[in-house]
């Protein structure tokens, strides 16, 4: 890491409560601070001179104890500047630069002799502030009623947001106007395995919006540490936003104890969406990595006994014979199997072998753990043990077939939200995993949480997921946490925390299906705060063709599952798809055996909320370089520009495009693929299609390799 510079100075020692203002490096945000004449702490935030949020109130309403709301006066103002470059483990981009203004006001509660101070980071793309609460005779510890942290909006904005809910992300997004909200939230509220929605207008973050003049603004959170997770309640009628926490079995939303600071609140804006997909606000708000050691954290490509059971072609559980399980009381060796589980030891060969000849990393394997005939809704605190597999699970044997063919199993933990139980066997879990050499970890969560009343999204539940990151690292192991709380950019100081879920990915359109748009909406919403395990891939659109009761359609083309690689960030990819279907699709496939998962640069080259993205990445250590477009249901017309690449040099292009006649219901498998040479002074059309895409690999060539090739420019089709 290489700091730059660093300086500061005090403003202002008063008990008056006198507006302070900082501004961005290079002045295009502003942030205003201002007490009210009652002592009420407000901000506003402006982009270059156009208002963002307009002046909003700040303060925190404790449980038993006099408010953290008004009252308060000045007691200093100070601010600085910070420049740094650091490099992430794996990431967007090789180098992150992390430069901003800040602004640190400290305030006194007088009647009460309480401080609390309030500190705004201000970067070229928004800004985060946060409470901080120091050392102090007369608060020490405290509970949070709630948060009062307002977001006032300019206007009716064009919003794309999913439910407020202390439970799930697991929703298809809503694109509409910020006072449709209300009438909409009903229908956007579709059903989970575990839910609980708090008002009729709230929403949860990331949330994107749009204005009518063109400001692209997002709102969310980084750094949710030891605190409860935000969702934004709107006030439909002023088009204000305030800050509503999830609370715990009690309806406590936060126990603190001073010195202590919550999660900062964060605002990105910009006149060009491409910016706020590039944006490492979120990344640089949180603390640098916390790990001595991370050689052992590697990007993973991955394929997986899931797909087939996501479907209904095969089975998590082993036997029909037990409708209840104890497991201390069962023995397996003594039921009769039903002879569809997914985990077995011949079928998990195979995938083993798919793997290995293609060049994979890791193989998941759900289903391999005793427990999954009576695993879920009826609120067991015992429900697996994390360690003894079914009998045609062979751990042992497999663990060997797959290391000697350079392949590793990924371990799945499923806790059917039974924490108490997952913690009581972690380090044994942990444990076996090392032993037979697994080092990553896919856990899941789905249920109503046990102990009783907790929340997905509650501070207990929040500490509990970083428990077991940090646990994992320990062991040397990455974590994938499905039905976690939504990510805020931990994987900074946590970088074995590799993959998230957290949002409704691509098991849903086994299930029914997503909307069109929903690919183009998540990286402006969900991955804000860390990448997505999606899980794309997907070859075979009707799921009947693996389950004939299952009737769901995939809603998208094959080009567009193969552009998710690069338009969804995650260093942690998987090829969702069974086997089978991709060898009937080999000169498709050959695009996601090529994908890089790690990078050295990012460029954003078209977006539009809901409509397209278009992204260009270069491959970590390379010169190779990666290209994906993802539309909506109205598809999308490019024309590319390729002067990122060195301008001395000639490229192989290949370029994986929807058909002409292409369309994400009807005619989703067919595509074109073209090859020939590129350089950067290269324009190229393309189109794709509704619910579609295109996907581009590019390598640097030689001149014999470029002999015979087409020079390729204009339409491609």
């Amino acid at each position: 890491m290489k700091k730059l510079l660093l300086t500061a100075g005090i403003l202002l020692t008063s008990l008056l409560g006198k507006a302070e203002g900082i501004t961005s490096p290079s002045g295009i945000v502003k942030v205003d601070f201002e007490l009210t004449g009652n002592g009420v702490p407000t901000y506003s935030v402006a982009y270059k001179d156009r208002p963002v949020v307009k002046p909003s109130t700040l303060g925190l309403e404790l449980n038993g104890q006099s408010n953290l709301m008004d009252g308060f006066e000045v007691v200093k103002t100070s601010t600085s500047t910070f420049d740094e470059t650091w490099q992430p483990v794996w990431g967007e981009t090789k180098d992150i630069r992390n430069h901003y203004n800040e602004l640190l006001v400290e305030l006194r509660q007088p009647t009460t002799d309480r401080y609390m101070n309030i500190r705004f980071r201000v970067y070229d793309e928004g800004m985060g502030l946060r409470y901080e609460f120091p050392t102090q005779k007369n608060l020490i510890y405290f509970v949070i009623k709630e948060e009062h942290t307002q977001f006032a909006m300019t206007g009716d904005h064009t919003a794309w947001w999913i439910p407020g809910d202390y439970d799930t992300q697991e929703y298809d997004y809503t694109e509409s106007r910020l006072s449709e909200i209300r009438g909409l939230l009903e229908k956007a509220y579709t059903s989970n395995l575990s839910q609980t929605m708090f008002s009729n207008t709230g929403v949860q973050t990331s949330l994107q919006m749009k204005t009518d003049d063109g400001l692209y603004i997002n709102l969310h959170e980084a750094a949710l540490v030891d605190y409860s997770c935000m969702h934004l309640n709107l006030d439909d009628k002023n088009m204000v936003f305030e800050s509503w926490l999830t609370p715990d079995a009690q309806g406590n939303k936060g126990y603190m104890q001073a010195p202590c600071h919550t999660p900062w609140r964060t605002v990105m804006v910009s006149d060009d969406a491409r910016d706020i997909l590039a944006s490492k606000l979120i990344l640089n708000l949180n603390e640098p990595c916390k790990l001595e050691d991370t050689s052992w954290i590697k990007p993973v490509k991955y394929i997986g006994v899931w797909w087939e059971m996501i479907t209904g072609k095969s089975a998590w559980s082993y036997t029909n014979d037990l409708p209840s399980v104890k497991l201390d009381e069962i023995d397996y060796t003594k039921v009769k199997p039903h002879g569809n589980h997914g985990a077995n030891n011949e079928n998990v060969r195979r995938y083993i072998d798919f793997a290995a000849q293609h060049g994979f990393d890791q193989v998941l394997v759900e289903g391999w753990n005793i427990g999954w005939e009576d695993w879920f809704g009826n609120s067991k605190d015992y429900v697996f043990d994390f360690v003894t597999p079914y009998p045609d699970f062979d751990i042992k044997a497999l663990n060997e077939y797959a290391h000697n063919k350079g392949v590793r199993l990924m371990m799945h933990h499923e806790t059917s939200a039974s924490i108490r139980n997952y913690e009581r066997h972690l380090r044994d879990a942990y444990e076996l995993m090392e032993k037979y050499g697994y080092n990553s970890v896919k856990s899941g969560y789905v249920g109503n949480i046990i102990p009783r009343g907790e929340h997905h999204y509650g501070q207990w539940m929040v500490n509990h997921y970083l428990y077991a990151v940090k646990e994992a690292a320990k062991h040397h192991i990455m974590v994938n946490g499905h039905e976690a709380v939504r990510p805020t950019g931990l994987c900074r100081t946590y970088p074995n925390l590799i993959g998230n879920e957290s949002a409704r990915g691509t098991e849903y359109e086994a299930f029914g299906g997503s909307k069109p748009f929903h690919t183009t909406v998540l990286p402006f919403t969900r991955l804000q705060g860390g990448p997505m395990d999606y899980t794309p891939g997907i070859f075979e659109m009707e799921i009947s063709k693996l389950n004939p009761n299952n009737h769901s359609h995939v809603n998208s083309t094959l080009v567009r599952q193969l552009a998710l690689y690069v338009t969804l960030y995650s260093p942690l990819q998987m090829a969702a798809d069974i086997p089978e279907n991709y060898e009937r699709f080999m000169d498709a496939f050959q695009f996601i055996k090529d994908v890089a998962v790690d990078w050295d640069d990012s460029r954003y080259l078209e977006a539009e909320p809901g409509q397209y993205i278009t992204v260009a990445r270069r491959a970590k250590g390379t010169n190779d370089w990666f290209i994906g477009c993802t539309s909506g249901e109205n598809g999308h017309d490019s024309e590319l520009r390729f002067n990122f690449l060195d301008t001395d040099k000639t490229y192989i292009a290949t370029i994986y495009a929807d058909a002409p006649d292409a369309h994400y219901k009807n005619n989703p498998q067919a595509y074109i693929i073209h090859k020939g040479t590129i350089t950067a002074k290269t324009t190229l059309k393309l189109k794709a299609a509704p619910g579609g895409g295109y996907a581009i690999s590019i390598c640097e060539a030689s001149k014999e390799e470029s002999k015979g090739l087409k020079r390729l420019s204009g339409n491609i089709h």
